[in-house]
């Protein structure tokens, strides 16, 4: 029962955490106007942060992440759509671990 206890109270701690760091964001724009280069950063901020977690698994990935990833970019330049890009990327690096 112990170690039930212990691992509910440390899921409940990384939840209150998590919790914290989102509502500090709102709060503490809420109350201070953030000036244009801070804003113009953050608006770059999702996309690096999506960066970060493709690149290295194209670089230590089989063939078939960089040719689903290479669809994916191809898809979105032509149609501008998300969803039917990732559907592509996703079908053709399937596909290529699949065959290769």
């Amino acid at each position: 029962m112990g170690d039930q206890l212990s691992i509910l109270l440390a899921i409940a701690a990384m939840a209150a955490v998590t919790i914290a760091c989102r509502c500090g964001g709102y709060f503490l724009f809420a109350r201070v106007e953030p000036s244009p280069l801070v804003r113009r950063a953050l608006a770059y901020l999702p996309g690096c942060i999506f960066a970060a977690y493709v690149v290295p698994a194209l670089i230590a990935g089989p063939p078939g992440n960089w040719i689903g990833a290479a669809a994916t970019m191809l898809t979105m330049w032509r149609t501008r759509n998300l969803g039917v890009s990732i559907a592509a990327g996703v079908a053709c690096g399937w596909g290529a671990r699949v065959w290769l």
